[in-house]
């Protein structure tokens, strides 16, 4: 029988291998006592496997409360743990609530972080993966050969439909390729979701019918999933191309259900990704996080963006970007999403550290706060793009594009 197999790394004060039994059991047949029920018969086929375990370090202070050691010594380990698919199936909530669930809970653990997880290939006859993915992404914004650029809307909320249609006219004339909601916003009182569509819906596809070329705009349809499914497809009526959920609030089934449509591009914004994976001994990482909604069918996934304004360091952001680069099945690759405190500038060594194109770069101040406009903002980005492909330094791209030394006096100090 295939087994699903998950990759965490742990803190104890426990000898490692009765720690690792202890989360092996908790999350499958056992529990704190004997049961009359758990024979033996039954552990053999449902019960967790220890695979490994692999001794990091040991450190003198716990990572976060739990078991104290009366040593002060406190075991870091590598261990993987696989399950029978006859456990859960392919239900992805009651597989992911045995890899994540109550293990956090358990006393005998001071950290730990779910780091990986390998799914067995029956999988891929259960779910289609991403409908667009990275080449579909570039045939609907008719963008190669380099960074899909966007933004976001910015103020964040406060604008009314009619504004925000009037910014997308001025990026549109720019160039961009790529638009989007915040993610604070939906529906606010002064810009229902329905007048923001046609507003900003009007403008676009005025624009394609002059250019040929179509703004894909991300409309944050989060929210309860009837609702969802409804702004889904006044969008589709629209003839809009994407939509936007907060997928660690609408859950794994609401995101899944509004992929499974298979009409428009998904776009997952990951909002509260930090207390999922800030702590260096709590949650999970990227590497586990991205399979899973990479399964469900999203197109595109956020990852932060290199010397961003958040905590997540460089090295981190590179890592995520090179996880979904990595095949997943025969499943169609998904855009990284880069964003956060970018402007053209953070261009050149992201392509340093990458050698890839094939990402969705986002500005939302560095676009709307540019010293010359929002649209000199667009060609800034794609300025400091093709300084960074050709060869270019920063300071030599300063030199050649006045656009982009315009934003480098703002954004660069």
């Amino acid at each position: 029988m295939e087994r699903i197999t998950a990759t965490y790394l742990v803190e104890t004060c426990h000898d490692l291998e009765v720690a690792a039994n202890v989360l092996a059991g908790e999350q499958s047949s056992g529990t704190f006592v004997d049961v009359p029920n758990e024979t033996e018969e039954l552990k053999k086929r449902f019960s967790a496997r220890v695979e490994s375990i692999e001794h990091v370090e040991t450190v003198s202070e716990p990572a976060i409360p739990g078991a104290l050691s009366k040593e002060g010594k406190y075991h870091r380990a590598r261990i993987r743990v696989s399950w029978s698919i006859e456990n859960f199936g392919y239900n992805l909530p009651v597989l992911i609530s045995t890899l994540q669930g109550n293990l956090y809970e358990i006393a005998q653990f001071t950290g730990l972080k779910l780091m990986d997880i390998d799914f067995p290939s029956s999988f891929v006859e259960h779910y289609q993966g991403a409908r667009y993915g990275v080449d579909g992404c570039r045939a609907l914004t008719q963008v190669y050969e380099r960074p899909i650029i966007g933004t976001i809307m910015k103020p964040s909320i406060g604008m009314s439909p009619e504004q925000t249609a009037e910014i997308v006219a001025t990026l549109a004339e720019a160039g961009i390729d790529f638009v989007k909601d915040d993610e604070l916003m939906s529906s606010a009182a002064n810009s229902k979701f329905e007048d923001r569509l046609a507003a900003v819906m009007k403008v676009i596809n005025a624009y394609a019918d002059k250019s040929g070329k179509k703004v894909m705009y991300a409309f944050n349809i989060s929210g309860e999933l009837d609702e969802m499914q409804r702004r889904y497809e006044k969008i589709v009526e629209a003839g809009g191309t994407c939509a936007m959920l907060s997928i660690n609030t609408v859950g794994l089934s609401a995101t899944k259900k509004i992929c499974d449509n298979r009409v428009l591009a998904i776009h997952a914004h990951r909002n509260g990704w930090g207390m999922m994976n800030r702590h260096p001994l709590l949650g999970i990482d990227f590497r586990a996080y991205q399979k899973i909604w990479r399964l469900v069918g999203v197109d595109q996934l956020h990852v932060n963006g290199i010397q961003n304004k958040f905590w997540e360091s460089d090295d981190s952001v590179v890592n995520s970007i090179n996880s979904l680069k990595e095949p997943l099945f025969n499943h169609k690759n998904i855009i990284p999403v880069i964003s956060s405190g970018q402007w053209g500038g953070q261009a050149f060594e992201t392509y340093r550290r990458t050698k890839t194109l094939d990402v969705l770069y986002m500005a939302g101040g560095g676009i709307m706060a540019h010293p010359m406009g929002p649209a000199a903002g667009v060609r800034g980005i794609q300025q400091a793009w093709k300084a960074t492909v050709d060869g270019l330094t920063l300071e030599e791209a300063r030199k050649e594009y006045p656009e982009f030394d315009k934003a480098a006096g703002k954004f660069g100090k």
